[in-house]
């Protein structure tokens, strides 16, 4: 005969599957946590990656600023030149094409006060054109103070972000590429704004399908490469197009469409490279 089961143990099994509910659960979040943070739904590695972010960052400073190491140049800022007005900040944010007001009018709602609040009307008269009027030697010592702080440094990564890392890696990932891919659109996001990265891929997909649709990832992204090389010869400032040409076209004519270290480019005469995984600073 078999023994009753008592009354406490029947109270306890409740209990027992609750828990074991509970961590299914919490192992089901961690994972979809884990892939938002690497890769997409299916688990694909994407450049949200924080090792193939790194990268991109890293290769992106090598044309903007000279440099593999981004997180050090908060504080650049400086007239380079190429009728854009000031370049400053991550990415060369600039007074004559809007993003750089967008960033010190968010800046400025997450810190009211900030040294740099006082130049937004200046910003706002100069955008759009090369002018330095009610900026010069007040303003580059404001920005490098205020580069300093935590706030205003998360605020130049929020503006990365929001105006080219997150749209560049959106359209990247729903056209069907990989992490060179996703590369690829971000550094011309970052050259171009969002409207000339569009008519750069407007004239790609009138040579190449995209691989959404059947077409070949090596062969779109050499007719993008291809389509944004002229668009660059159009201005005088950026006829240098080895930021395409002995950078991401090495890596595509490598068949290296995950980004995989060892990379070795070169811009600008500079040669770079990166052995293996770098840590994020991100």
């Amino acid at each position: 005969m078999t023994a009753p089961i008592s009354p406490s143990v029947r109270r306890r099994r409740p209990a027992v599957l609750l828990v074991l509910l509970a961590v299914v659960v919490l192992a089901a979040v961690g994972a979809a946590v884990w892939l938002a943070a690497r890769g997409t739904a299916t688990g694909a590695l994407t450049l949200r990656d924080p090792v193939k972010r790194e990268i991109a960052m890293e290769m992106v400073a090598s044309a903007e600023n000279s440099t593999l190491a981004w997180y050090d140049r908060y504080d650049y800022i400086e007239d380079i030149g190429d009728e854009r007005g000031y370049t400053g900040g991550l990415v060369g944010f600039t007074s004559g094409t809007h993003d750089m007001l967008m960033l010190i009018e968010h800046y400025t709602d997450q810190v009211p006060g900030n040294a740099l609040a006082e130049f937004l009307p200046a910003l706002r008269a100069v955008d759009g054109t090369d002018s330095h009027e009610g900026l010069g030697e007040a303003f580059e010592d404001a920005w490098r103070a205020e580069a300093a702080r935590s706030a205003f440094q998360q605020a130049q990564r929020d503006e990365v972000d929001r105006l080219y890392f997150e749209p560049a890696i959106d359209r990247a990932i729903a056209d069907g590429l990989g992490v060179l891919g996703q590369f690829i659109y971000f550094d011309a996001m970052v050259m171009h704004g969002d409207s000339g990265f569009a008519a750069i891929r407007e004239e790609a997909l009138r040579a190449k399908a995209i691989p959404a649709e059947g077409g070949d990832q090596a062969g779109y992204l050499e007719a993008f490469l291809d389509a944004r090389v002229v668009e660059m010869r159009t201005e005088a400032a950026h006829e240098d197009t080895s930021r395409v040409d002995t950078a991401q076209r090495v890596f595509l004519d490598a068949g290296n469409l995950g980004l995989e270290p060892p990379l070795r480019w070169s811009v600008y005469g500079d040669s770079y490279e990166i052995t293996g995984e770098p840590a994020s600073h991100w």
